[in-house]
Order: C-alpha cells, then structure tokens, then sequence
C-alpha cells in the first residue's frame, strides 16, 4: 500500500484494531509485495516508533512477524506496534534516503538518532574581488571561489589560516576595509600580509601567491618549497636581495608548518575515518577529516543508540544522517562493516557526482587510521560516561533543592547585557544530562522601543515572550524535547515577578522558574535563590549544587556579554558614509583619502567635497544634506 502523505499515520485501511504486535505485522505482510520502500511503525497514540527501509518489503517486515529471534529492544518496539505505514520507492537507494529524511524529521524512539547534526567550517579564498581574501567560511556556497574542508572546528580552521597568512601572506580584511585603506594595517608590519590595499604588491604576483596557497591547501607542498627556492636563487643572482630574504622567510615559514602538523597520511589524500565505540549502551563516533594528505581535526559523536542498537545499525544511520547536508568524500573508512555498504555507497555517490567508497581496512595506513579514531572513540566515551554520572547527581540535587518532581531534563538560563540600555542583548544558555547544549544557545536584540534604557525588567519580559511566544507556536502540544523543565533567571524577585506575569499571560504556569541573585555584598557563594510567592533561600556555601549553578549562570552571563560585545563592536564599525546613497567602494575610498576621516567628510562643505576625486556637484550636495539634515 502507498501513503500519500508521509507525514500522516496511514489509518484508513489499518489491520483490524484487535490485533497487535506480531499478530498485526502478520496481518500486513499478507498485503505487500516485493517492492523496495520504507516502513513505519506506530503506537496506539498514532508516535511513530520506528522507521526502516527495505530492499524487498514483504521479506523484511514478514521478519517481525516472527515470535522469538529478537533482541529485547526489537521485541519491545513489535510489542509496542499498533499501526503501521509504508511507501513505496522505485529503487533501493531512493527507500535509503527517504529512510533517514524521515529519521530526521520524526525522531522515532527506537530509531538511531544524531542529535548534534552541525556544518563544519571550510576555507574559502573569495575570488570575486582582483585580490581574493582568505577566511573562514560556514553554510552554502554562494560566494565564487575555492573551498577547501571541511575542518572538524573553528579552531582548526584558524589554526590553518595563521599558517596560511605566516606563508602566503593573503589578506584577511573585509571589501569595505579593503578599500578604505590608505596605509598598510598592523598585519602588513608583522608579515602577515602583503598589503594589496595600498599597493605593495602587484596583482599578477598577488594571484601567483594566491595560486601557492591553493596547491597547499591541496597538499603539493613540496613543489611550492621548490618553486620558492628557485625563485629566491633567481632573486639572489639578480642581486634582489630584499625579494630573496622574503622568499627565505617563506621557506622557513612553510617548513615550520609541515614539522607542526600532526597525522599526515601518505597513502590517504582525502577520506574520513569514522570510528565508533559502544560501552553500556551508550555510543561515540569519531570523524577524523583527512585531506590533501593532512588531519584537518576530529570530532565526536553521541548518537542516541535507539534503545540499544548494533553497530553496524548504528554506523549506516549515522553515515545517512551525516551527509544529508554534506559532501562525503571520495573515501570512507569505517570500523565496522555496515549491512548495506552497497546502497550507502550508491546513495553517497549520487549526492556527491563522484565515486564514493566505503571500506572497511584491515591492515596497513589505513587500518592505522581506524584504530587511531577508535582509540579517541573510547576515550571520549569514557570521559563523558563519567561526566554524565556526575551531572545526573547534580541534576538529582537541583530537583530536590527546589522542590521538582524529577531531575529536570531541560534548564535555560537567562541573561541581559548592556550599557546603560545602550546594544542591549538577551541570552539564554540551556543544560541537562549531557552538559552544556550549545547548539541549543539563543540570543536576542532587545526591540522594545518603549524601554526605558537600563530596564533590566522590560528586557526580562521580552526575551521571555519572544522565547515562548516561538515555543508556543512550534510545539503547543509539548511532542518534542525543546520545551524546559526549569528556568533559572538572573535576578531576584523583581525579575521573578515580571516573568510569572508573562507566564500567567501566556498560559505557561506549569515551568518552574527560580531566580538567581547575588547575596550580601554580591559576594559568590552568598547567591540567593527566590520563587514566586515563596520566601528566598540560600544553599550551604560548599554545596555542589550551589557550585553547578553558579556555573550555569556564569555561562549565560558569559553568553551575553559576548553577544553584547559583538552587537557593540560592530556598531562601533559601522561607517556613515556606507548609508549615503550612490556612495560605492570608490567614492568612499575617494573621500577618505582626501579628507582622512569620515568626520571631517561631515564638516566639508559643498565646494570642499567636490575637490575629491569622483565626487560631482550633485553628488556633493547629497552627502552634505545627508550630514546636515542630522544636525
């Protein structure tokens, strides 16, 4: 049977209500055919279970109908089974990728789940300016260049750009300060940078270098070490003194980033290893990106296991939910085979337009690889096995110091940041069993034009109706994990009442919410902790809650003060000549060139201005009335 909209249980022609279990798997099998598809399953609630593809429908599913040979979660899900659902594909592959679109939009219970699914940071060398600029780079490629990546981390990215400017020295500057510029900056003077901007090198030879850094980034670093050196002899013969001691610092430079790298595979261009490693039920999968035949970093994974699935169920899922939204390359190395390796391969190899691989070694570099990545498997999943343990006894001590029903899955923390009301920035950091959620951060630009500057209270009141104001509108029904089972807000009872009355208004009274304020003389270790219509009290001074929670706080006061400092600096960079109409690149360069400074642009007269290169009688006038209608 097909259903027509994936989304919806199927429940117009279900086996009869009576049955259940394996009886009602039964019962369907004697409707399917041998189609490839995809299956769901479901409760008596209509939640979806669990999803599975199938080469050949009716075999896979006649499997559940089976009464022994399942493992306790398998018989806990068939149990479980009330309804089920399938659609139908013309091919394997297409049942595969339908398969973990559906994972990753319902979450089944049963199914394995990555929960931190983020994009990796790339290089980009932005050629759409005749002096590119090399940075850090997330999200689609709309920029017309070179992207090389991806990185497991912002670290290492910019680990690698301090290399690339130390060697290359591209710049690193936006178009805007580009073209501002009317002597070289700080990076020029310390050989960070050739200084395009002002004219210290020229464009052939910029795009030369900009040619070297590309052939690193793809790993031919040793032709570059012998084109460097036979230009610095060229230069030398030539008596080129100054040229050939830059051409020597550039060797050196280069080979001090080839003995700081760390695993350089010589057999491997590009690949990722994926290692996973599984101890009481709990998993962790390491990626190490291999490319242009160096480590461009690792980083771990926690699946949620489904309740406790194999391996190789553990790994195909993760691999079909990894590069939903990534480019895989044209390797993969795993440390456990996968059931169907084939269907993957075909599936990655579509997405990416090249061939894919997926193998699992057994000897050599590449199986070196693998142990290396399950080595950090094991140790990562060690490490956060034993901070999980601590956590849930500090959650276990939070429940029973404010009175909760149960460890509290969810905790935000909320903060305001500003200057006497000046760039004022909401926001809220979230915890639980697993640490810090950081892909679950949010913060906000306090709108509120009514506010008095410096209303912490007003502040309070937006961000918290904004917050679940979206909640409200995303999830009424409480289906998903995103809802919190405790807030803490940074304050005492003032800031308790103002968010109980938008509680109250909003119809969320059933989220306990604890305010958080500094005791006698601000002094940490003093805080006290107030609840609405409830008298304030404070922790023994060497409890460890007490301790988890200052942290808490501490992180989303961090938070804030971070988006506060971003949201000021760049209102600090702001430039008013960039609002004037008809005021490009050019102009401004122009403008300050002649006059030095956007302020003294603002004091020039009509006449003044029309002195700057570029700037017309008309155009003058504009920029002196966008100035004076100010004043």
């Amino acid at each position: 049977m097909n259903s027509s909209d994936p989304d919806q249980p199927d429940v117009t022609d279900p086996a009869p209500r009576r049955l259940r279990g394996h009886a009602l798997i039964a019962d369907y099998v004697s409707r399917l055919d041998s189609s490839p598809g995809v299956y769901r399953m479901l409760n008596d609630r209509q939640e979806v279970l669990y999803v599975g593809k199938a080469r050949n429908l009716k075999a896979r599913v006649s499997s559940y109908a089976r009464l022994n040979g399942h493992s306790g979660r398998i018989d806990r899900m068939i149990r479980e089974t009330a309804y089920m659902m399938f659609l139908t594909t013309r091919t394997e592959t297409e049942a595969l990728l339908l398969e973990q679109n559906l994972i990753k939009q319902l979450k089944p219970r049963y199914n394995v789940l990555l929960r931190d699914d983020k994009s990796f940071p790339y290089i980009l060398i932005d050629k759409s300016t005749p002096f590119p600029e090399i940075r850090k780079h997330r999200g689609a490629r709309t920029v017309k260049g070179s992207y090389f990546g991806p990185f497991a981390s912002a670290a290492a990215v910019n680990r690698t750009l301090n290399h690339l400017e130390r060697v290359f020295q591209l710049r690193n500057c936006s178009d805007a300060m580009f073209a501002s510029r009317t002597r070289p900056c700080l990076q020029y003077q310390i050989k960070r940078c050739s200084a395009p901007c002002v004219g210290k090198i020229a464009e052939a030879d910029y795009q030369r270098t900009v040619a070297d850094a590309e052939r690193f980034l793809q790993g031919k670093t040793t032709s570059i070490q012998r084109d460097l050196a036979q230009e610095m002899n060229t230069a030398s013969e030539a008596m080129e003194y100054e040229r050939a001691a830059a051409l020597r610092d550039r060797i050196q430079a280069l080979t001090t980033v080839q003995q700081s790298q760390g695993i350089n595979p010589r057999g491997v261009a590009e690949a990722d290893v994926i290692a996973l490693h599984m101890d009481g039920g709990q998993a962790c999968v390491q990626v190490f990106f291999i490319r242009a035949h160096q480590s461009w970093g690792n980083h771990d994974f926690y699946p949620r296991t489904g309740s406790g699935a194999e391996e190789a169920e553990i790994l195909e899922a993760f691999l079909g939910q990894f590069y939903d939204r990534k480019e895989p390359p044209r390797l993969i190395l795993l440390s456990h085979a996968i059931e169907d390796a084939d269907l993957m391969q075909d599936a990655l190899t579509g997405k990416a337009g090249h061939r894919v691989d997926i193998t699992v070694p057994q000897r050599g570099e590449k199986a070196e690889l693998v142990e290396n990545a399950l080595r950090n498997a094991r140790e990562s999943l060690a490490r956060r096995m034993s901070e999980s343990a601590a956590t849930a006894r500090l959650l276990k001590g939070v429940a029973e110091a404010f009175g909760l029903p149960k460890p509290p899955g969810r905790i935000e923390v909320y903060d305001n940041s500003h200057i006497q009301g000046s760039n004022a920035v909401g926001g809220m950091i979230c915890a639980g069993p697993d640490g810090f959620l950081k892909s679950q951060y949010r913060k906000w630009n306090i709108r509120g034009d009514e506010l008095t500057p410096g209303d912490d209270f007003g502040m309070m009141k937006e961000v918290l109706t904004r917050r679940f104001a979206r909640l409200l509108k995303e999830d009424p029904e409480r289906k998903t994990d995103i809802w919190p089972d405790l807030l803490l807000i940074d304050g005492g009872a003032g800031q308790v009442s103002a968010v109980h009355e938008i509680m109250e208004k909003m119809g969320v009274t059933d989220i306990p919410m604890v305010g958080v304020a500094k005791g006698i003389d601000r002094d940490q270790g003093k805080e006290e902790f107030y609840r609405y219509g409830q008298r304030p009290f404070a922790l023994p001074r060497q409890d460890p809650v007490l301790y988890y929670i200052q942290r808490l706080r501490d992180e989303a006061h961090r938070w804030a003060i971070g988006a506060h400092r971003a949201k000021r600096a760049k209102a600090q960079m702001v430039n008013p000549l960039d609002e004037i109409p008809g005021i490009g690149a050019t102009r401004k360069r122009a403008l300050l060139q002649h006059f030095g400074s956007a302020k003294a642009v603002s004091r020039a007269g009509v006449t003044d201005l029309t002195e700057a290169p570029g700037i017309s009688q008309a155009m003058a006038e504009t920029i002196w009335n966008f100035f004076n209608d100010k004043l």
